[in-house]
């Protein structure tokens, strides 16, 4: 590691966001920000939500999964093109149809102005624990590169400059902003990740590449018989994956509200498909990264290596192998942090309007301004919750997602109601949407059949049946039900 990688780090991090700014143009009003106009191309948008649900958190652990479990995460990307698809020809027409900005105020036309709030606090939240995990995988190769080279600096204060470079363009350039940085940083990404495959595989040996092409890391799925505990056996990762995408794209503001920036419901739905094909060749691309790494360290376990836990491994590659300049460009990219922040934004605007136009009277700022300091305040509460994360341990991307899923079955169930039942009504619906979040995260936390924990793919579906038999169960008993 040399300085080399340090200047490329400094010079990319301030390069984004002019480049981000100027492909953005100006923000006149609160709808460009949080919108974009509507007006983005679908390319742009499906490279934006393939960086936005992958971003540092992916790239930093996904080689670690694979070196021990091989193409898994492949498997899972066949169940997410279903999701999409059923979430494009299902959900999308009726959020275009009803112009929402929020896709919570889609909730809020079906069942009213409480259930709207509570799913979307419920959103915020989920952003914050989710989101404080992808802050500090993202820190993870910044921080190897300072300590190769003897720099002492906290973990603290390296998410606060990630931080604050990533406002300067949020705050400037909107969600217009956030779309393209995301696609830039997509592209240096994935050419970072091929170079790596390239590198590794003209390193390997012929006896290493034999071994590889003839072991069992290249099966998309699991054999097991435990089909609830495991999330990468072929069901889990299809149905339950599935299920998941249609939660994560069709009803979580961080991805739907770009997907809503399109030109046209043909566009969204176009970027919607092509950001799952593309998802999974990204998998393939970190995963043959883990499994090149796995033959050259001649099948080692990772304690044999020095590694504590799976995310150390890619970090340390990019430390230790890389050649200069290489290993500072994969470093280099600040995740989905900027989408995160527009997208907390946004909801809280647009889901608690009334509360917001009087803090902004009391202040005396417009509701443009009050919104980029609505940003800052996110900002600073997922730093405060990255730190919390940074003594967790395990791969950082499976905790993110089981964090994710345990809100994503409730919320899915509440918007396949409202899409497709017109008896069920919001005083039904908002306490059967409280118990189930109660279940699925009482499930995740506490119920542990032969010593496992539920697999996170299953815990999106577990939510949907239990927040639909709560919504019958209070329609049958309700009065006048």
């Amino acid at each position: 590691m040399s300085a080399i990688d340090l200047s490329i780090i400094c010079l990319y991090c301030l390069a984004l966001p002019g480049i981000a700014y100027a492909l953005s143009g100006r923000q006149d009003s609160v709808s460009a920000y949080l919108g974009g106009r509507h007006d983005l191309p679908w390319w742009v948008i499906c490279l934006s939500l393939v960086a936005t649900e992958t971003s540092t958190l992916t790239i930093i652990s996904i080689p670690g999964m694979a070196y021990g479990s091989g193409m898994v995460f492949v498997g899972l990307a066949v169940g997410y093109v279903i999701g999409r698809a059923l979430v494009a020809w299902l959900f999308l027409p009726h959020y275009f149809s009803g112009h929402v900005g929020s896709v919570y105020q889609y909730l809020g036309q079906r069942f009213g102005a409480g259930m709207e709030r509570t799913v979307s606090l419920t959103f915020l939240v989920m952003r914050v624990l989710a989101e404080g995990i992808r802050l500090f995988a993202g820190m993870l190769p910044v921080a190897a590169i300072l300590s190769a080279l003897h720099w002492v600096v906290p973990q603290w204060g390296i998410m606060l400059v990630i931080v604050g470079l990533t406002l300067l363009y949020t705050m400037a350039g909107g969600l217009r902003a956030v779309v393209w940085s995301d696609a830039l940083q997509l592209a240096v990404y994935a050419a970072g990740a091929l170079a790596c495959v390239a590198l590794l595989y003209h390193q390997a040996t012929d006896q290493q590449i034999y071994m590889l092409r003839h072991s069992s890391r290249f099966h998309l799925f699991h054999r097991s018989t435990l089909y609830f505990l495991d999330p990468y056996t072929p069901c889990a990762a299809m149905i339950g994956g599935a299920i998941m995408s249609m939660a994560s794209h069709g009803t979580d503001q961080l991805l739907v509200q770009r997907v809503l920036a399109a030109r046209t419901l043909g566009d969204a739905r176009k970027a919607l498909v092509g950001s799952g094909i593309m998802v999974g060749c990204l998998f393939a691309l970190l995963s043959l990264v883990g499994m090149l790494l796995w033959a050259r360290n001649d099948e080692r376990p990772l304690s044999a290596l020095g590694l504590s836990t799976s995310d150390a491994l890619f970090p340390d590659f990019i430390v230790h192998d890389l050649p200069p300049g290489l290993a500072g460009l994969l470093s280099a990219t600040m995740g989905s942090l900027s989408a995160t922040l527009n997208a907390m934004a946004s909801a809280t605007l647009l889901d608690f309007a009334a509360p917001c136009r009087v803090a902004a009277r009391y202040l005396r700022v417009s509701l443009l301004v009050f919104a980029r300091l609505v940003t800052v305040l996110w900002a600073v509460v997922l730093v405060v919750a990255a730190l919390v994360f940074a003594n967790s341990h395990g791969p950082a991307v499976v905790f993110g997602l089981s964090v994710a899923s345990c809100s994503y079955g409730a919320m899915l169930g509440a918007f396949v109601l409202a899409l497709f039942s017109t008896r069920i009504r919001g005083r039904e619906v908002l306490p059967a949407f409280l118990i189930t979040l109660g279940v699925v995260c009482g499930a995740m936390l506490f119920w542990r059949p032969h010593g496992h924990a539920i697999a996170f793919t299953w815990l999106v579906p577990l939510g949907v049946i239990v927040m639909s038999l709560c919504t019958l169960l209070a329609r049958r008993f309700a009065p006048g039900g």
